[in-house]
This record gives C-alpha cells, structure tokens and sequence, in this order.
C-alpha cells in the first residue's frame, strides 16, 4: 500500500463464517470497495469475486468450510475476497445520485484493489458474475492474472431468455425492492432443481439465501446486475487469454452453455473444462467437495504450490483422495485437456 492510501479495518470476528479475516475499504476511482483479508500476505494472492446478490461468505463459505479445500487454500494463498460494490455484510444503499459503473469499471477496481496491497499479480476465483469479471481483468491486465478458476461463467451478451429475466428483475429491484419474484429468479441462477425441490435440506437451504437476499440492499443489487445486464461479448477476445483457466460448471446452470462456449474459444491449451452433474451454477456452496480435487489438479501446475502434509497420507476410503480422477490426469501435462467428468469418471475427448 502507499502512502496516504486509507483503509478501514474491522474486526471480523464479530462477522460468522468470515474465516478470521480483516475488512478493508479500498478506495477506487469508482468508490470505495469492500476487501477481506485472510492469511499470511507474504503467500501468493488469491482473489474471489462473487455473483449478483451474493457476498463472499454467501458464495464460497462452502468451499472454505471443506477442511481440504480450506487447508489446500490457506496453505498456499492470501486470500482477498472482493465483494461487489454494495455487496458487503452490513452495506449502506448505494445513493440514488451515484452512477452506475459497467463491467469495466468493475474490473479496474479489481485491478485498483491490487495495487492498493501492493500485489504484482494474482490467481482469480469468480462466480458466474464475478467469473465475467475476472475474465474482463484477465483480458485487460493480462501480465497481473497467474490463472484463473472460474465457476459457471459468463462471456457473452445475454441471451433473450436471460435479457428479458434481467430486466424484469431490475425494474421489481427499482420499484418493489427484493420482491418474491425477485429471489426466485435468483436462487433459480443460483441453484439445481435438486435442492429447489428438495424435501429435506432444500427448503432450510432456501430458507437461509432468503434471508441473506432480505439483507442485501436492493437498489445495490440492481446496480450490479445492470453492469452484468450490459456486458459485452468477450468472445473473440478469449483466444488471446493465455493464462491457466479451470472452468467448472453445474449441469443444470442456466449458464451451462456459455461455460462450454468459453472452453471452445479458448486456446485448448491453457484451459480444463469440469461439468459437475446433479449442480446448478453455484457448485462452490452446492457440491462445494467436487471441487477440491480439481482444484488440487490444477494447482499442481504452479510451481509455488504445496499439499498439505495430511493429502499425501490419505487413503482409498478418504474423502481427499481422488478416485474419480484417473491416475494419468494426475500430472500437470493434462490440464492442457478439456475433461469433462461423466458420474464418476473423467473422459478426455480425442485430438
């Protein structure tokens, strides 16, 4: 950080499920922003930026209440997690007066949060909109992005069905606020019809991410899905990204096609494509232990990549091994392939 930079730090103790970490406000060119913390800021930096309506705990508290995937992450990452502008726990609503920031904006913030730590460069982790994000930082600061880990991402316009469910949804957010209709839409982009419709924990699920989304301002909410609403087609420019890309997506995301339309346009050398059956687009809180092995693939890849200790002593019956994965994958030569696991296996499409 330079000098005369300002950030303020809470206690987040005080905050469940916030993992220790420590609040900063980043200030930006476009506004102030919301960064957490967590670890050691001398290990390689890890980013994560979360979907519309979501902030980091609602997004990846899963995946980093896993103890694999916690112990692999913190083992070897800071990890900065960005919320959205207005996003935050305990955020104020955004001032009618204020404008709204595009895509664009919201990637140069990203970039801004990094030069605020002082951070060279840094291994992106997005959530369909916050994979859109981080796609649009990677194409734009490419020499700053060591990889990126994207989860049911976007990249091209919305499509009629999506554009006409946006725009529905800005206009209940502008003149009802969180509506009914509103979190429907929603928790149907975030989830599959398995937990939608599920007897048992389905209901305490939507019980909880109705009550988170009650939280969430929603003028706040509808700014950021209009810079999502807005985006432009990042797909010409995909073939160009040559860095590290782990792309896994739910198969019943109502963005499954844009996941496969990502790995086609990039050069099949620098990405891995993971489809995670019976999962909508939130697989991080969804089936948040799938992820652990394909993580841990990936990574393998980094030279400043560790296991922890406990991963090379873990047996057949063990959670951390990975007996879906064939032993062949298990090097840093395959993650140059599209995998595309079918119930238990993995298959690697011919050249």
């Amino acid at each position: 950080m330079e000098e005369g930079d300002v950030a303020i730090t809470l206690d987040m103790d005080l905050v469940p499920g916030c993992w220790g970490g420590q609040r900063h406000y980043v200030p930006t060119t476009s506004g102030p922003i919301s960064v957490v913390v967590c670890g050691d800021q001398d290990k390689p930096a890890l980013l994560t930026y979360s979907d519309v309506g979501l902030n980091y705990v609602s997004c990846f508290g899963g995946l980093f209440s896993c103890p694999e995937a916690f112990s692999m992450l913190y083992h070897n990452f800071c990890i900065y997690h960005v919320d959205a502008p207005g996003h935050e726990v305990g955020a104020p609503e955004i001032p009618p007066n204020q404008r709204l920031l595009s895509v664009d904006d919201l990637a140069d913030q990203v970039a801004e949060v990094l030069d605020f730590f002082g951070l060279e460069e840094v291994l992106g982790l997005g959530v369909t909109g916050g994979a859109y994000i981080l796609t649009h930082f990677a194409l734009k600061y490419t020499e700053r992005t060591l990889g990126l880990i994207l989860v049911s991402p976007l990249c091209q316009p919305p499509s009629w069905t999506e554009w006409i469910y946006n725009k529905a949804m800005i206009n209940f957010l502008y003149f009802c606020g969180m509506s009914g209709f509103v979190k429907d839409a929603l928790l149907h982009r975030y989830f599959s019809q398995e937990v939608l419709c599920a007897v048992g924990t389905g209901p305490e699920v939507m019980t909880t991410y109705c009550r988170h989304l009650d939280d969430v301002q929603s003028r706040n909410v509808m700014h950021y899905m209009q810079a999502i609403h807005q985006r432009v087609d990042l797909s010409d420019r995909l073939k160009k990204l040559k860095c590290r890309t782990l792309i896994i997506v739910g198969e019943q995301s109502p963005f499954h096609h844009e996941a496969m339309h990502i790995s086609t346009q990039m050069h099949r050398r620098y990405n891995a494509l993971i489809e995670v059956q019976a999962c909508g687009s939130l697989v991080t809180e969804e089936q948040p232990h799938s992820m652990f092995v394909l993580m841990d693939l990936f990574l393998s890849g980094y030279s400043f990549y560790q296991r922890p200790v406990y991963y090379l002593s873990s047996t057949p019956t063990s959670p951390l091994s990975p007996p879906c994965v064939a032993p062949e994958l298990l090097s840093p030569e395959s993650l140059g392939l599209k995998l595309k696991p079918i119930k238990t296996r993995v298959t690697v499409p011919e050249e």
